[in-house]
């Protein structure tokens, strides 16, 4: 089975990306953030702090979750409900990032994740895929881009679905969310020594998209 690993801070644009890839190159996309915010929505439901592991690792055993993918997209179920957007509101970001940060998570979902590339052509996306989820991937892609700029695809995208934010609060919150995801002990953020690094600041999405796209064929020309 073919695998790519996408990993890179929080509003790099890895989703939209690699959604798009797994489109042309007809792989499964796998959004592991999608796996943490589903935990962290449940938490912040359960009425826990996500950051306390002593409430978080109890409700691992009244947690079931699933990927479902409809026309090809993929939607996350949360003990059978489908949660794809109410995981995507704002609270939910740190939620995420809070529970991402505790082992007995990470170990909760590891062999799930793992499940699914040994199954199948895939393209898996998160903070620490090229590092720990899947260190043998075919290829690994470490996407950044400058925290203004995440901020501003933020911002524009909340702003689009009917939420009032404001722009220095969503970078605050990128700021310390990379902070968080780099720092914190369970499989920090960072890229993989054999990562191929993409900074698609100032890029469209579009451009970025093509960029990945263009890459992920040449390295994977002699596969695909």
């Amino acid at each position: 089975m073919l695998s790519i690993a996408i990993d890179g801070p929080s509003g790099a644009g890895k989703s939209t990306i690699a959604r798009a890839l797994a489109k042309e190159l007809g792989f499964i996309y796998v959004d592991t953030g999608a796996m943490y915010r589903a935990i962290g929505l449940y938490v912040l439901r359960a009425g826990g702090d996500p950051a306390d592991s002593r409430f978080v690792v109890p409700c691992l055993a009244d947690i079931s979750i699933a990927l479902q993918y409809q026309d090809g997209s993929q939607h996350i179920l949360l003990n059978g409900e489908d949660v794809s957007e109410d995981i995507r509101r704002p609270e939910c970001s740190m939620a995420s990032s809070n529970v991402s940060a505790i082992p007995e998570v990470r170990s909760f979902l590891l062999g799930q994740q793992r499940g699914i590339a040994q199954k199948q052509n895939c393209i898996m996306d998160g903070r620490d895929i090229g590092t720990v989820v899947l260190p043998d991937a075919t290829l690994k892609i470490f996407l950044t881009a400058s925290p203004e700029d995440r901020a501003s695809r933020r911002y524009k995208e909340l702003t689009a679905k009917g939420y009032h934010m404001d722009f220095e609060e969503l970078l605050d919150e990128i700021e310390k969310r990379d902070y968080n995801d780099a720092n914190r002990a369970a499989a920090p953020l960072k890229q993989a020594e054999d990562a191929v690094l993409v900074d698609t600041t100032g890029n469209t999405l579009e451009q970025s998209i093509a960029q990945l796209t263009a890459l992920v064929k040449e390295k994977l020309h002699d596969y695909l």
